[in-house]
């Protein structure tokens, strides 16, 4: 850096000072406390319009800052590799095919919201339509027919089925918030209210609560944020790119925190936690809330 006088007179070393370091101070406040190299690069030879003033006794004058930096050399480009493209490996299961392997695929596929309705031996167009939507989802060739990279996929991405997921038996309804007093937030509107003391979430509308479900929330330093929120994203076959996880109905309320149903919750209760999320066990129940929660509908988070 080189302190050049503007008026042409030759400045003394004690006025030449005292302007260096008038200088070296504004461009410290400039990058705010950033080394004087991450501060932006506007080229060698530029001259800065700024002007700084070296006071003494007797008169004022005036210098300019000339950034005698060398001009930075362009990064070289990267080179662009051709992205080979997938192709489906040989197929372990597709249409007309029975069996209880074919069971276990669609308890799978309900687990993560592909698939509907009573898990059965056969492979019909159901299941196709449910593999496909899968594979397209996982940007996989999508051919409704299972083949090894879509089974690892789906074994990955949910738990193994309980022999009643299997029999199509759904688990007796509890509810846990009985008794539980709502937030005062909770009572106007349509709100989902999420206690963490009872662990549950309740869908009020008008004070009445609607609904009442079993909720998990996150632990190990991913706790659940508390306060007032409102849905501001909805996606029914959500997958987390932080943890690479199947977030199926998620409805997201604060940042990456979102209501979803979680097969983790639905197969080992309580015994685990979220990273943040509130996770629901009752995959039907989900379905229905939400075809009912609204973008904008308020989410209190609160203990009672």
């Amino acid at each position: 850096m080189v302190i050049r006088p503007i008026t042409g007179e030759t400045m003394n070393p004690a006025r030449a000072a005292a302007a260096t370091a008038v200088v070296l101070a504004l461009a410290t406040v400039a990058g705010c406390g950033s080394s004087y190299d991450d501060l932006p690069d506007i080229g060698a030879d530029t001259v800065h319009d700024q002007a700084v003033t070296a006071i003494t006794p007797q008169r004022v004058e005036r210098a300019v800052v000339v950034d005698a930096r060398p001009e930075p050399k362009p990064a070289p480009k990267p080179s662009k590799e051709p992205v080979p493209e997938l192709v489906a490996g040989p197929t372990l299961y597709a249409a007309g095919d029975e069996g209880p392997e074919v069971r276990e695929i669609q308890a799978r596929l309900r687990q993560i919201a592909w698939f509907y309705g009573d898990v059965t031996d056969f492979y019909g167009d159901e299941t196709k339509t449910a593999v496909a939507g899968f594979q397209t989802k996982r940007e996989i060739p999508s051919t409704g027919e299972v083949d090894q990279r879509t089974l690892d996929l789906l074994v990955g991405m949910t738990t193994e089925p309980t022999a009643d997921d299997l029999a199509n038996v759904e688990p007796e309804p509890v509810d846990p918030a009985d008794g539980a007093p709502l937030d005062a937030r909770c009572l106007t509107g349509h709100v989902l209210c999420v206690d963490k003391t009872s662990s549950s979430l309740r869908w009020v509308v008008d004070g009445e609560v609607e609904m009442t479900l079993d909720a998990r929330f996150g632990g190990d330093g991913h706790f659940t944020r508390e306060g007032l929120f409102h849905v501001f994203l909805k996606d029914a076959d959500h997958v987390s790119s932080l943890y690479d996880t199947s977030m199926p109905l998620a409805m997201f309320f604060s940042g990456g925190e979102a209501v979803h149903y979680s097969p983790d919750f639905a197969a080992n209760g309580y015994d685990g936690s979220s990273h943040g999320c509130v996770n629901i066990r009752d995959y039907d129940a989900m379905v229905s809330l939400f075809d009912q929660v609204q973008i904008g509908d308020p989410v209190v988070v609160y203990w009672s």
